[in-house]
């Protein structure tokens, strides 16, 4: 399992826009926590309704498009700053990926690294 990364490997991780609807979903309570705003193979940004617990952990599950959306990526992932969005009832929050499986980290590095990507 990848849990090794250091905060200037996460600023410099290459992120991808999703350029789709994606929920993320909270593995424990099955409650959507936001919608994918951008990912890296250390992070995301999520826009949800109300702001994550402050350095809270969360496990949880999103689809990639194409051929990888058959099976979720999971991840153990760790809230790091977030801050209201231009629009009203609505929260950027930014999360480190903490744990991801060997499995999942190669197919998110895959869909990250694919046309599209935003560096």
């Amino acid at each position: 399992m990848n849990t090794n990364v250091t905060a200037m490997d996460q600023r410099r991780a290459r992120r991808r826009a999703a350029d789709f609807t994606t929920v993320v979903t909270d593995v424990i309570s099955g409650q959507p926590i936001g919608q994918l705003g951008n990912l890296s193979s250390t992070g995301m940004l999520l826009i949800a309704e109300r702001a994550p617990r402050s350095d809270a952990v969360y496990q949880v599950s999103l689809s990639l498009p194409g051929p990888l959306r058959a099976e979720p990526v999971e991840l153990g992932i760790q809230e790091q700053w977030h801050e209201p969005t231009p629009r009203a009832g609505q929260v950027w929050a930014g999360f480190r990926i903490v744990a991801i499986s060997d499995r999942d980290a190669a197919r998110l590095a895959a869909w990250v690294d694919s046309a599209g990507a935003a560096g």
